[in-house]
């Protein structure tokens, strides 16, 4: 059993998807990010980055203690070899899927949140910084649109743990100002991923959480000014 420490966001998103992917039992743990929960101790004992995802694996291996993972990135690449799926054992296609899931961890992630927060949330809009997101994120999406109009998948030929990391950022596309009918491979790409069972499935999930529609001072400090 996976105990995963998950909110509904793309992060969260990506380990669900890997979950429904490989059918592993797992237990959704809920951490309210708006509420603070991430700044609690027995979470931290887990992610001491205090952020979520995170996942404890109860029957490791090894068979030995359960094994806490933080970090989406390493949450996927340890479930992958956990079960043997959607990640290569050859060299050659094993490098391309590190390759485009450190792309998504180090770009195509962070440079859309950072468009998220100075469009959406940040309590004065700064120009600078809203073109300057915008501008990185159009970057990012011609990288991957030129990328899938190569390959299937955003690795090569078959799904993997690649995919599994970009497709929540993708969709959260309206978030960003993207419309995907400018980038027809990436549209391809993130319709045909959308109609997996396994995505579907994932997805739902976050329907069972409800979430204020508005950001409360608290809740303000808790996702964007409290120290750990």
């Amino acid at each position: 059993m996976i105990d995963l420490h998950y909110w509904p966001t793309p992060n969260g998103h990506k380990i669900t998807l890997m979950l429904e992917e490989t059918g592993l039992d797992y237990r959704i743990v809920p951490v309210d990010i708006g509420a603070g929960d991430q700044f609690k101790p027995e979470f931290l004992a887990i992610s001491p980055n205090n952020r979520m995802p995170a996942i404890v694996d109860h029957a490791p291996a090894d068979g030995g203690a359960p094994i806490p993972v933080f970090e989406s990135g390493a949450i996927l690449v340890y479930l992958a070899e956990k079960t043997g799926r959607l990640l290569p054992t050859a060299a050659r296609e094993r490098k391309a899927v590190f390759e485009w899931l450190a792309w998504q961890v180090g770009g195509f992630g962070p440079m859309l949140g950072q468009n998220h927060h100075f469009s959406r949330y940040a309590p004065e809009k700064i120009p600078y910084a809203i073109e300057r997101y915008q501008r990185e994120t159009a970057r990012l999406y011609g990288v991957l649109d030129r990328r899938l109009a190569a390959s299937e998948f955003v690795a090569g030929d078959a799904l993997s743990i690649a995919d599994l990391a970009c497709h929540p950022w993708a969709a959260a596309h309206a978030w960003h100002h993207v419309d995907l009918g400018d980038y027809p491979a990436v549209r391809r790409w993130f319709e045909a991923l959308a109609a997996r069972p396994a995505f579907e499935r994932a997805y739902a999930v976050e329907k069972s959480f409800q979430r204020p529609a508005g950001m409360s001072e608290e809740m303000r400090r808790n996702l964007f000014g409290r120290p750990a």
